[in-house]
């Protein structure tokens, strides 16, 4: 039932970045085409405290191939909550592609593999918002999923 409402939440408003949660100086581990980069947040929120640091040159950068995937290892304290994968790529011929999204939910899922839909896609950017879900009258109905952190990584094409 708690998860239900969780992924409802999520679904129904999305996330949207406040000031709100204590997601420490995690990294997110982004590995593709035989390279790895470990990355601090873009951004994050202490709930405690509302106050939210941006560090705009904290987003990984790696080559990637068109149809290769990017898989995403996340620590404990982002598994332990829920956390969504966005995904920007373009197709063969270089056009925007709808943004691909996933909600992960199960509280015990560590990694994430990034695929697209067709060989010759690129994939542009890979980002991982982790979130918490907070009451502002202590009543689980009037909960609302706000995300607490967010990491990137910018996908350098290749054609190696």
């Amino acid at each position: 039932m708690r998860r239900l409402r969780i992924l409802a939440l999520l679904a129904a408003g999305g996330f949207v970045v406040a000031g709100c949660s204590a997601p420490g100086p995690e990294e997110v581990t982004f590995f593709a085409d035989g390279e790895t980069v470990n990355v601090t947040p873009l951004a994050s929120c202490d709930i405690a405290s509302a106050q939210c640091t941006t560090k705009p040159d904290a987003a990984g950068k790696l080559r990637v191939r068109p149809g290769k995937p990017v898989q995403i290892s996340v620590p404990s304290g982002i598994a332990e909550s829920p956390w969504k994968v966005t995904v920007q790529y373009v197709n063969g011929q270089g056009e925007p592609q709808e943004l691909k999204q996933d909600i992960i939910t199960s509280l015990d899922r560590f990694a994430y593999t990034v695929t697209t839909p067709r060989p010759d896609d690129q994939i542009l950017v890979v980002e991982v918002a982790q979130a918490s879900v907070i009451s502002q009258t202590g009543r689980p109905e009037d909960a609302e999923a706000v995300t607490t952190a967010i990491w990137s990584l910018q996908v350098e094409p290749s054609t190696l």
